[in-house]
């Protein structure tokens, strides 16, 4: 009888843990993929472009999110979490909450009809589009979603929050697979794995906690990641840039009014002692830069202003990107704005010029925020359910970070991506496939100790 093989387990299924992932089944071992969202893809599935060479970031991501769903040797644990662990010997014994989606997965056909027939429909503030743009309470994230399959949100579905739904059930009525459920569980999942990867990704500071940029308060002052939506071309507005506004309701909603004048604040939140969070999110300069080449492409003669402290372009071509936007009409002024304030028809972004020595006020149709990289809020669980150590900045400690960066203070449990600290696409992904190796030599041993 051939023996089982062991198994590794990664949580998060951004673009390090399905990097992880294939590496590790590629290599002929058995790989249970959890992720907490009902789709992969983290946060790069809400990219538009990716710096520096501008590639479309779905056109890099959905290939691989695919391969993941495809392979044999992975397990695909979507809309999961991991409700404990326990050292088991030299591996760990798991239970993963698989959440009831009250759709059948293996029957739902991802057609959509019961999103268009949701008494609900568009009424839901979409996570992924970042609030920009709405959903039903039947939905999937993207349309380009892994798996493809729908999902009922419990707290928006009008029967799973107040026990009835009119007079029928018009998305189940109309879903020709007969794939909704309403009476689904939560289902428990045990599992043995010998290996542990961590890529639990980031959160973003909220705003909020800059009150002078005005963001909530000016629906002209959006973050940076709700700029991506935007940009898109699957997004909420198809690519085209426009002037957010708010409608008689109060709701923010799309002007047909394209911007003239553009602001970028960056290290909002960043190296600040008042927020907390006193390192650098380095990512923030260089999809700054691309933004600032977004609004070029997209309103040719807008007025474009980068406000900034340091330009930190560390990487391979990054210089050189950073040098490329500065010569497309994009102005960049050394300083912290101190105020956003409405005037007439505009913003104004009071700052200091320190190279100048002055102080500048600069008008914006548009204002768009770099927030700072933060642990995610689930991270203080997760380290308590795993008994990992965390960093002073609140991320996961690796064990040495010169020497043992992807490993932590518990053995055979490695971490990779942004949960360890930020970082941009291509150290995650070389720091998603160090821990893999580090996985394949746990997975390696384990299986060498087994009898034969």
């Amino acid at each position: 009888m051939e023996r089982q093989k062991p198994a590794a387990l990664i949580i998060g299924a951004g673009i390090a843990g399905i990097q992880a992932a294939l590496d590790i089944a590629d290599a002929g071992f058995p790989v249970y993929l959890v992720e907490r969202e009902p789709s992969i893809g983290g946060r790069m599935a809400q990219l538009d472009k990716t710096f520096p060479t501008l590639d479309c970031s779905s056109c890099i991501l959905t290939p691989k999110m695919v391969d993941a769903d495809q392979h044999p040797n992975i397990n695909l644990m979507t809309y999961s979490e991991v409700d404990s662990v326990e050292r088991d010997g030299g591996g760990f014994h798991v239970r993963v909450r698989k959440k009831a989606r009250y759709v059948d997965a293996d029957t739902c056909k991802g057609c959509g009809d019961c999103a268009e027939a949701c008494r609900m429909k568009d009424r839901i503030s979409s996570d992924f589009d970042e609030g920009i743009a709405n959903r039903s309470a039947i939905y999937v994230p993207f349309p380009q979603a892994v798996p493809l399959v729908y999902t009922i949100d419990p707290q928006s579905c009008l029967y799973l929050t107040r026990g009835v739904c009119g007079r029928t059930f018009k998305c189940k009525d109309a879903c020709p697979a007969d794939a909704i459920d309403f009476e689904q569980e939560d289902e428990v999942v045990e599992l043995d794995v010998q290996a542990i990867i961590v890529a639990t990704g980031f959160d973003l500071i909220d705003p909020h906690t800059k009150p002078e940029y005005g963001y909530g308060v000016y629906p002209e002052v959006m973050t940076a990641i709700e700029f991506e939506r935007l940009s898109d071309a699957s997004g909420p507005s198809k690519g085209e840039v426009f002037v957010p506004e708010k409608d008689r309701r109060g709701n923010v909603v799309m002007s047909d009014r394209k911007p003239e004048d553009v602001v970028f604040i960056k290290c909002v939140g960043s190296r600040d002692p008042h927020t907390g969070v006193p390192y650098c999110s380095r990512v923030c300069c260089m999809y700054t830069a691309k933004h600032a080449h977004l609004i070029r492409e997209k309103v040719p003669d807008a007025n474009i202003t980068v406000f900034y402290m340091d330009v930190r372009a560390f990487g391979k071509g990054y210089e050189e990107f950073y040098d490329r936007v500065r010569h497309e009409r994009v102005n960049y002024r050394r300083g912290e704005p101190s105020e956003v304030y409405r005037q007439g028809d505009k913003l104004v972004v009071l700052a200091e010029d320190t190279t100048l020595g002055e102080p500048v006020e600069v008008e914006a149709d548009l204002v768009v925020l770099a927030t700072a990289v933060v642990p995610r809020m689930d991270v203080p669980q997760v380290a308590e359910a795993l008994g990992l150590d965390r960093s002073p900045d609140g991320f996961f400690q690796e064990a040495d970070l010169k020497l043992r960066p992807v490993d932590t203070n518990v053995d055979n449990i490695f971490v990779a991506g942004c949960c360890q600290s930020p970082k941009d696409i291509p150290d995650t992904v070389a720091q998603a496939k160090a821990a893999a190796s580090s996985a394949l030599r746990a997975l390696v041993r384990a299986r060498e100790a087994v009898p034969a």
